[in-house]
């Protein structure tokens, strides 16, 4: 069972960049997917979810209107699509896959995001 983060890189300041979790081992319509960040110094904050199934999302106030996150069950993965990009999005974004019922969530290693001014 693995969740791999990859699209993370450098950008400038209103650029854009797309994050893809690709999950293994087990099928993510039974999970909802969530974005996490962490910048140096700060605790791990939540980004974004979307719910497989019904395709339902959240967004925190941060990225609302600026990142999309989205699903393809035929390719296991999970996007999120940045736009806009602000210097203080700077952080290393994960993923974690959570089950709607019993059972342990997953975590992804982590993809470095970093955003200059």
């Amino acid at each position: 069972v693995q969740l791999v983060e990859t699209g993370g890189g450098l950008v400038q300041a209103g650029g854009s960049l797309r994050l893809a979790c690709t999950a293994s081992g087990f099928t993510i319509d039974g999970y909802a997917i969530g974005w996490f960040r962490q910048a140096p110094g700060k605790e791990r904050e939540g980004v974004s979810c979307i719910s497989v199934s019904d395709g339902i999302t959240y967004y925190a106030d941060s990225v609302k209107g600026r990142f999309t996150i989205s699903s393809d069950n035929a390719k296991n993965t999970a996007y999120l699509q940045m736009n806009s990009l602000k210097p203080e999005d700077t952080a290393v974004y994960y993923c974690n896959a959570r089950p709607y019922g019993l059972g342990s969530d997953y975590w992804g290693q982590g993809t470095q995001v970093t955003v200059s001014s």
